[in-house]
């Protein structure tokens, strides 16, 4: 991972180069974008393309993790950390559900996993900014509420991964597999709620008295 983030250069339009790059890939998936569309899109030349990127694999990883940091950021940031756990906890399924769902969660995913077997460090380098980022902020905020007694974790890794799958439920899979029959509110709603209380009921402090 650090040779592809060795490769990198940057330079006065490597944001705009980053955007028309996003814009092409989630349009035509990563072996039907080539290199003239996206420096159409990006409004430079392939020269200049090149000069911070040597290649294509190498300009889809980091537009895949700047994506997955922003997104990841953006989550957190808006969870209070002072408000009730079950808040903080529903307010982050929702956001983790919503992502899955969204047309780059779902194009990066199939991206991603296609191409992870030609280039590993692809693979590699998208899980680190993606689905293990996405724990270990998620752990950070978890640690959080078990430092205040509101949840009871002895692994929080564990519990992080749990949380994360228990937003895919099915709408992850429908979504993958092409069956786009209207998910609607109503549906995400439903995954997050039970997600949420599924989690309570197995890390919360008042589950976990009840027990003992």
């Amino acid at each position: 991972m650090s040779a592809v983030s060795g490769a990198i250069r940057k330079g006065r339009k490597f944001d705009q180069v980053l955007e028309g790059a996003r814009e092409v890939f989630m349009l035509n998936g990563f072996d039907g974008a080539n290199v003239d569309d996206i420096a159409r899109a990006a409004g430079v030349s392939k020269a200049t393309l090149y000069s911070y990127f040597p290649d294509k694999r190498v300009l889809f990883s980091e537009v895949a993790r700047i994506e997955c940091d922003r997104q990841a950021s953006a989550a957190i940031a808006e969870i209070e950390p002072t408000a009730p756990v079950e808040t903080s906890l529903r307010e982050l399924a929702d956001r983790i559900t919503r992502f899955f769902l969204s047309d780059f969660g779902q194009q990066i995913y199939r991206i991603c996993v296609a191409e992870s077997h030609r280039f590993p460090d692809l693979g590699q380098r998208f899980y680190a900014s993606g689905p293990q980022m996405l724990r270990t902020r998620l752990g950070t905020i978890l640690s959080a509420y078990v430092a205040r007694g509101e949840l009871k974790i002895d692994d929080i890794d564990m519990a992080a991964n749990q949380m994360v799958e228990l937003c895919k439920s099915d709408l992850f899979s429908r979504r993958l597999c092409g069956i786009n029959d209207g998910i609607s509110e109503a549906d995400i709603a439903r995954v997050t709620g039970a997600a949420v209380e599924m989690f309570l009921a197995r890390y919360g402090v008042s589950a976990d008295a009840g027990q003992t």
